[in-house]
C-alpha cells in the first residue's frame, strides 16, 4: 500500500480533514520563509487533532538548514515521528539529527548524479522532488525516470513534485514509490487544504492498490 503524505498543513481544521480522509502521514513545515510555516504551538495542536482522528497517523516535521539541536527540540516538543530535512544538510548533519529522531532527506532530482547522492546519506527514506529556486517545493513535476532510478536503489522513496488527484495514480503506476507527497496539489490557497481535493487525491492514490 502506497503511503500518502499531505504536507504543509497549517490549520487544526485541516488536520481533521486530512486525517479523516485517510492520509497516512501529515507534514508540518517549520521553515520560517515558507508560506506554509507553522510555529510550535500550532503544530502541536495540529498533531494532537490528527492523532485524535487517527492514532496511527505519522507526523513529519519539515526543516531547512535548521540546527540539529533546534530540529530535535522542535520534533520532541510537537511530537513529530520524523524530521524531514529539505535544505543543504550534509550527511554528517543528518546523522547527528538521526541519532535522536528518524530522518527523511529531501533530494531535488536534476540528473542521475542526484540519484547516486542518496547513498551518501544515513537515511532509509527520501523525498525526491523537483528542483526549485529556493528550498520549498515547486509544485511542478520532474522526469519520473529519475524517480524510478531512486526506487531501484532499494531506499524508501516518497515521490513529490506536481502531484494532484489527476496524476497521482499514473505516478504510482509508473514509479512504484514507497509513498507520495502533496501540498499545493490539494489546496485552494497556500496552506489552505481543500477537503474535496484531499479526499480525491487520497482515493486516487489508494485506488492504485485495489
Amino acid at each position: 500500500m502506497t503511503v500518502v503524505k499531505i504536507c504543509g498543513v497549517t490549520r487544526v481544521e485541516d488536520a481533521r480533514i486530512v486525517a479523516e480522509a485517510g492520509a497516512d502521514w501529515i507534514g508540518l513545515n517549520f521553515w520560517p520563509q515558507s508560506k506554509r510555516h507553522v510555529d510550535a504551538p500550532v503544530a502541536a495542536d495540529i498533531a494532537r487533532v490528527a492523532r485524535q482522528v487517527n492514532p496511527n497517523i505519522v507526523v513529519v516535521g519539515l526543516f531547512v538548514n535548521h540546527t540539529a539541536v533546534g530540529a530535535v527540540k522542535l520534533t520532541r516538543l510537537v511530537g513529530c515521528d520524523y524530521a524531514q530535512l529539505h535544505g543543504d544538510e550534509s550527511p554528517e548533519e543528518c546523522a547527528a539529527i538521526a541519532s535522536f529522531v528518524p530522518v527523511i532527506k529531501a533530494v531535488a532530482m536534476r540528473s542521475a548524479d542526484d540519484v547516486a547522492r542518496l547513498a551518501r546519506y544515513p537515511c532509509d527514506t527520501f523525498v525526491v522532488d523537483t528542483p526549485s529556486a529556493g528550498y520549498g517545493g515547486s509544485g511542478q513535476s520532474f522526469d519520473w525516470r529519475l524517480a524510478r532510478g531512486a526506487v531501484a536503489t532499494g531506499k524508501r522513496i516518497v515521490l513529490a513534485g506536481g502531484l494532484s488527484p489527476d496524476n497521482v495514480a499514473d505516478a504510482i503506476a509508473d514509479v512504484a514509490p514507497y509513498g507520495v507527497d502533496v501540498a499545493s496539489g490539494v489546496e485552494s490557497a497556500p496552506g489552505i487544504k481543500d477537503a474535496a481535493l484531499v479526499a480525491a487525491f487520497i482515493a486516487a492514490a489508494k485506488g492504485e492498490q485495489t
